[in-house]
């Protein structure tokens, strides 16, 4: 029983030890949202626009429903997760009867698909350009990686901004 005891002390050690540190937080949820990512443009590329794309050989649809589906995943988590602490004093200072403000939401949605469009468009450039060398699911991940520190600080800087 004390191993299972120790391994509870650690696991819960290693998760406050993640919530102290926004970036990681940042991360984890990129990771969520490259695996939705990979499997949207996966099953677009090969199943659902397989007759429009494969006659260009090129993943163009379902890479830009990948990156929709992926970044509508992303902003979810950051808002619920890595900037929690921000949102909650947002929305206590807009806060209508305990309500969420759809406004507020509209307005960070808004702010962070603008924030994450230059990331965006940096994924979609640099994943075509290397799927003609490459494997276009490793190409796509070299893509991401290479757009997620731009993204964490145009949204850190400026969606989930700390307010006086």
């Amino acid at each position: 029983m004390s191993d299972h005891n120790a391994l509870q002390r650690l696991v819960l050690w290693g998760l406050s030890w993640i919530e102290r540190y926004r970036y990681l937080k940042f991360g984890i949820v990129g990771a969520s949202g490259t695996v939705v990512n990979l499997v949207v443009l996966y099953l677009g590329h090969e199943y659902l626009f397989n007759a429009i794309e494969s006659t260009y050989k090129k993943p163009y649809l379902s890479l830009a429903l990948a990156i929709t589906l992926a970044t509508i995943n992303n902003f979810t988590w950051n808002r619920l997760w890595t900037w929690r602490d921000r949102v909650q004093s947002l929305e206590a200072d807009e806060a209508q009867g305990g309500k969420v403000s759809l406004r507020l939401l509209g307005v960070e949605f808004g702010q962070y698909v603008t924030a994450s469009a230059f990331g965006s468009a940096l994924q979609y450039v640099l994943t075509l350009l290397l799927s003609g060398s490459m494997d276009y699911r490793l190409a796509n991940i070299t893509a991401i990686l290479a757009a997620s520190v731009s993204n964490f600080l145009a949204n850190d800087r400026w969606t989930f901004k700390r307010h006086k």
